[in-house]
Parts: structure tokens; C-alpha cells; sequence
């Protein structure tokens, strides 16, 4: 079996969505003086490779732990938009030939390789994927989609941006959910590869950090 982690470390500092919570790792208690190792985590639920739960933008939505996880273990298709500029907007026309014949429990991952940028003020730059997209995939029966940068929908660059998420209130809103940062996506060389991505049991919350692979069974 071959695995491939689609994850990005967590550690102090990296790179969050502005405005949420950083990340901190403080050791609490050590070997030497406590005989026991442990550490102390500050994050967001939407630290690093993630998962958004309906309830991040539906007032009501299904939290984390109410989704089932069998949705999260499956067959995924990698989709592939080369070399897309910064704060592009990938259509349905870019991708559609690469998602003919979904079957409905089908993952679907958009690889732009935007993640090479993560930790640089770059990444906040990212290309977004048009709401269409979303329509299609829902139409289709795909329910767990996810992309190789911070956000499906444009990232706000200053103070003037609206801070609209037409993809997340499209596909969120029927109750699917999205990956946001995975990484290592040009490494899935293979047919079929089944996407495994289980979030934490956060009791009641919008979303979770995940450990994301890819397996080639």
C-alpha cells in the first residue's frame, strides 16, 4: 500500500486564515522534570489541513462530529488547473473534462499547486474556484470536495474586499464539506486513489484539523 500525506505540519506560528487564532505548541511538562512528556496546543479549528463543517458559515448546519465518517474514506478525484495566476478564478469550462463520470460519493481534490506558497504572504493570493463548480459536484452526488490552498473562495487582501464565500455558502450550504490546505497533490500518480481525511470528535464545532493522505491500495 502506498501513502501520501496531503497535510501540512502543525507547528508555533504557521500560517493561518487572517484573523484566526495562531498556533502555539508550549511544552507543559517534561521528562526530565516531570517524568512525562506533554504539550500544551493553542489553535483554531480551521488550523492548518482542515476540514469546514456545514456549521462554519450555516447558522444550524451539522457540526464535525454529527457528519458521518464513512464520507471521509473513499475513492477521490485529483483535479489538475495548471499553473493559475494569482487571485484567478478557475470556471466549470477549466475543469469539466477531468470530472466526467463522478459517481456519487466521490471526493473531489483541485490540485494548482498554490500549496508550494504556504507560510508566504503569497498564499493569501490564491486562485478560487467559481460557485458553478460547486453546483456541478452537488449535482453529481460529490459531498466531500477539497483544495490545495486557504480557501475554495478568494482569501480578503485588504479592507475593501466583500468577504464573500459564493463556494462555501453553495456547497456547505447542502450540506457538504471542504478540505482547505491540503498539500503533495502532484504526488498522486495513480489510479483511483482513495482519499482518507478524518477530523478530530470536536463536540458541537464548525470544523477540525485532519491528517489527510492518499492511499494506493
Amino acid at each position: 500500500m502506498r501513502v501520501v500525506d496531503l497535510s501540512h505540519p502543525v507547528e508555533t506560528g504557521m500560517q493561518v486564515f487572517p484573523g484566526d487564532p495562531s498556533v502555539s505548541c508550549r511544552v507543559a511538562a517534561t521528562v526530565e522534570q516531570d517524568g512525562f512528556e506533554v504539550t500544551e496546543l493553542h489553535l483554531g479549528t480551521h488550523s492548518g489541513t482542515h476540514m469546514d463543517a456545514p456549521s462554519h458559515i450555516v447558522a444550524g448546519g451539522a457540526t464535525i462530529d454529527e457528519l458521518p465518517l464513512a464520507d471521509f474514506v473513499g475513492p477521490c478525484r485529483v483535479v489538475h488547473v495548471p499553473d493559475p495566476g494569482a487571485r484567478d478564478v478557475v470556471g466549470w469550462g477549466d475543469v469539466r473534462e477531468q470530472l466526467a463520470d463522478l459517481r456519487p460519493g466521490d471526493a473531489v481534490l483541485f490540485r494548482t499547486d498554490w500549496s508550494r506558497h504556504f507560510g508566504t504572504a503569497h498564499y493569501l493570493a490564491h486562485p478560487a474556484l467559481h460557485a458553478e463548480i460547486a453546483q456541478h459536484l452537488l449535482t453529481a452526488g460529490v459531498r466531500v470536495m477539497g483544495v490545495d490552498t486557504l480557501n475554495p473562495d478568494h482569501t480578503p487582501h485588504s479592507e475593501h474586499d466583500s468577504g464573500e464565500l459564493p463556494f462555501h455558502e453553495r456547497f456547505l450550504g447542502s450540506g457538504g464539506v471542504i478540505l482547505e490546505n491540503l498539500t503533495n497533490l502532484g504526488d498522486v500518480t495513480w489510479p483511483d486513489p482513495v482519499l482518507c481525511a478524518l477530523p478530530l470528535k470536536l463536540r458541537g464545532l464548525d470544523g477540525s484539523p485532519v491528517r489527510a493522505v492518499a492511499l494506493q491500495l
